[in-house]
């Protein structure tokens, strides 16, 4: 039993608050766990440079710990300065909606997913993706709504969970207390279908046999398709 008082393969309880902010039909708080953060995704008629003549469109995230997220110590701002870890959660968070769905059908458009964590307790990563998938569909419904797309494209659902290796136990959804313990860190990004889209993985002092580290990838695949069953009855509303 941990700390929080689940069991090992437990996913903390999510809470979705859609529309949380005004006039923005794709933004949502999410809750996992006391993990909290606020997405929002805007439209904008242009892609980078590289995409002018491919006929697709684009989705980018921006990724930013609020100060005092991670309790009564302020940060300053994370967006008035270079941080190598939201860039690579940026990048982490694009990448694998990017996978969603064909991009042409947002031809000429970049859709902006904006991940502000106001109260951090592990797993950031893993929850600003799951919002992200979110927002992304919602603001396609919109799009289509407002006739800026002729129809919604076939979505394959993603989602994302942390893992952590301790001991030669596998726990899920990890803390922020567990994340700091484990010998090994995991997060895994995969679909609906069970199709795997991304793998982080670091070991720390502690080498992971890879019998283990094919265990926990089949048992974070497992747990990403009850998160896409969460995800999917918020896409519906």
């Amino acid at each position: 039993m941990r700390e929080d008082g689940r069991e090992n393969f437990q996913l903390r309880d999510m809470k979705i608050v859609p529309g949380y902010i005004d006039n923005v039909p794709g933004s949502l708080l999410i809750e996992q766990g006391n993990t909290k953060i606020v997405c929002s995704a805007t439209v904008e008629n242009r892609v980078p440079f590289f995409l002018k003549e491919s006929g697709k469109g684009w989705i980018a995230a921006e990724y930013a710990m609020l100060p005092g997220s991670t309790g009564n110590r302020r940060s300053a701002r994370e967006r008035e300065k270079k941080n190598n870890r939201n860039i690579e959660i940026q990048r982490f968070i694009g990448r694998a909606l990017r996978n969603t769905f064909d991009l042409k059908v947002i031809r000429g458009m970049t859709i902006f997913i904006d991940i502000d964590v106001i109260q951090a307790d592990g797993s950031t990563r893993c929850t600003a993706l799951n919002s992200g998938m979110i927002a992304l569909t919602k603001t396609l419904r919109y799009l289509v709504y407002e006739n800026l797309i002729a129809d919604l494209p076939e979505i394959e659902v993603i989602s994302a969970v942390s893992i952590g290796v301790k001991d030669e136990e596998i726990l899920i959804d990890l803390t922020f207390e567990e994340d700091a313990a484990v010998d090994a860190d995991i997060n895994i990004v995969s679909s609906e279908k069970g199709n795997i889209i991304e793998v982080q993985a670091f070991a720390e002092e502690n080498p992971v046999a890879k019998e283990m580290f094919q265990k926990a990838i089949d048992i974070g695949v497992e747990k990403n398709l009850e998160i896409t069953k969460l995800l999917k009855k918020q896409m519906e509303v």
